[in-house]
């Protein structure tokens, strides 16, 4: 089998499988995992090794970008008191819990558990919003779920570099130069990733090309990531801070027809990618426990011990804060339903196994790292773990919470929300109408298809008199009242009258019918 051809089966399985997960209404993550691994178990299939720089330059940019552009800065700036706490405290309380444990059912050492401690500290912005994607959860936990993943590889990042650089050395670093490590990755990438956002933005607004602004769309992720890592600043706090950035502006950037179409083909791009790299964590499992051989039979037992050091750690950092946080807002009684849900959705991912697969392979001298092959069965072990444990079971939590949004509520956000388009609509019209701007006749037109929507009628009723209308005055005057529309949507959003969600979805809604319209 050549390389080209099992690149071929493997996107063709992870599509099939992430199929069928959105068809059987299950966590593709954890289906494309267990699917993974029992495809690796056959006799036949040949080992998976894929490079570290392969899932770090090529998988992880566009994924990141696309979870961190779902993040609305308004929420964020709401949550980011907790979410500092989580991505520092917690992170840190995890790696020791993590390297203490380690070192004491393993045979690895205490500079090397730590190494392990580090790997697994931090939760995966791609499981997290992969697996969150399917849960109805208030605005503010799942933006609180998703930034805590997003911004906590920084602080993950720079433990692994110091955790790695005493296993292969003789000596560890001081404080002092961790502290400096620290500011140069976290705070040069929040700087580049700026400057790419920046960067993207003043292109996107000096063009409606569509194929350009896809191209745009891309390859700023890409850009982010590089140009951090040649600095030597963090790539993926760059590519979080570009994407928090484009997410939160990018509706303005660019006219209907450009965002359906970057929307459409990044969708795919990420389906591809969130695809191929769950199965990919599965498929590897069981050739990395053939390479461990019979030195390390008690995986299994390493595995559990970690898995659940992590899952504990989570629990006992997030429950105490959760508990302060709702005595600080003076909310009374203290409510179990919220840190039960953000503990669980802590699962480990693509980013553990990709900084895992990066550990060198030997230490300073040139002799091989010790139990290397038994941290890279640790780490897939642990994520395949949780992301089969937490991916398959996350959904009932959130319901036994009884947290998660009913459909009426989001219907009623929705209705109300377009109603008041519809009536801005309408007095778009009243002023076209008194400057004598167009036909009397379209006017009526559209303003009985608005006074229909206020009705919740069928919009789409026309007169018979419609075909003699003018098809390039009604275009025009259709696209000034979606203008109005969308201008009304975002005072709307930005009042904090309604979620990022329905935005989103009735900015589409909106796209959708200007881009019917033609040119």
């Amino acid at each position: 089998m050549t390389a080209l051809t099992a690149v071929l089966l493997l996107v063709s399985f992870a599509t099939l499988i992430a199929t069928g997960a959105r068809h059987w209404r299950v966590p593709a993550p954890s289906l494309l995992v267990v699917g993974g691994v029992l495809i690796g178990l056959l006799p036949w299939v040949p080992d998976i090794r894929i490079a570290p720089e392969t899932i770090s330059v090529v998988v992880l940019p566009p994924l990141l970008f696309a979870s961190a552009e779902e993040i609305p800065w308004r929420e964020l700036r709401l949550v980011w008191r907790p979410v500092t706490v989580l991505a520092f405290g917690l992170v840190l309380a995890t790696a020791a819990a993590v390297g203490v444990v380690a070192s004491a059912v393993t045979p690895l050492s205490g500079t090397t558990a730590f190494v392990l401690g580090a790997v697994l500290a931090s939760t995966d912005p791609v499981a997290v919003t992969a697996l969150g994607r399917r849960l109805s959860l208030p605005p503010r936990v799942q933006v609180m779920v998703q930034a805590e993943s997003l911004f906590n590889d920084a602080t993950s990042l720079v433990l692994f570099k110091v955790a790695v650089a005493t296993a292969v050395t003789t000596g560890a670093l001081s404080p002092a130069a961790t502290g400096g490590a620290f500011l140069a990755l976290g705070g040069g990438g929040v700087l580049v990733g700026g400057a790419v956002a920046g960067a993207a933005a003043l292109i996107r607004r000096r063009t409606a090309d569509p194929v350009l602004e896809t191209v745009i769309a891309l390859v700023t992720p890409y850009a982010a990531y590089v140009l951090a890592e040649d600095l030597g600043a963090s790539g993926v706090t760059a590519v979080v801070v570009a994407g928090v950035v484009l997410g939160s502006t990018g509706h303005r950037l660019t006219n209907a027809t450009v965002r359906l179409q970057v929307h459409a083909v990044y969708g795919t791009v990420v389906f591809l990618l969130e695809s191929v790299v769950f199965a990919v964590i599965g498929l590897e499992l069981p050739a990395l426990v053939h390479e461990l051989g019979s030195a390390g039979d008690d995986w299994p037992l390493g595995v559990l011990a970690v898995a659940g050091t992590v899952l504990m750690t989570r629990l006992l950092g997030v429950v105490p804060l959760s508990v302060l946080t709702q005595r600080r807002r003076g909310d009374g009684r203290v409510s179990w339903r919220v840190p039960a849900v953000v503990s669980w959705a802590g699962t480990r991912g693509v980013m553990p196994l990709a900084a895992a697969l990066s550990i060198p392979l030997t230490v300073e001298g040139g002799a091989p790292l010790p139990h290397r092959p038994l941290l890279l069965v640790l780490t897939t072990g642990v994520v395949v773990l949780t992301l089969v444990l937490q991916g398959f079971t996350l959904a009932p939590v959130v319901r036994w919470s009884g947290i998660a949004l009913e459909p009426e509520h989001t219907a009623h956000e929705e209705a109300r929300c377009r109603a008041a388009l519809a009536k801005a609509g309408l007095d778009c019209l009243d002023e076209l109408e008194s400057l004598e701007a167009a036909s009397t006749t379209v006017i009526d037109q559209l303003r009985r298809g608005l006074l229909a929507r206020l009705d919740q009628a069928d919009a789409d009723h026309a007169d018979d008199a419609a075909s003699a209308l003018s098809a390039t005055d009604y275009r025009e005057l259709r696209r000034a009242v979606i203008a109005a529309e969308s201008a009304e949507l975002r005072r709307l959003y930005e009042g904090n009258r309604i979620s990022d969600m329905t935005r989103r979805r009735l900015q589409r809604s909106l796209d959708l019918e200007e881009a019917g319209l033609g040119e």
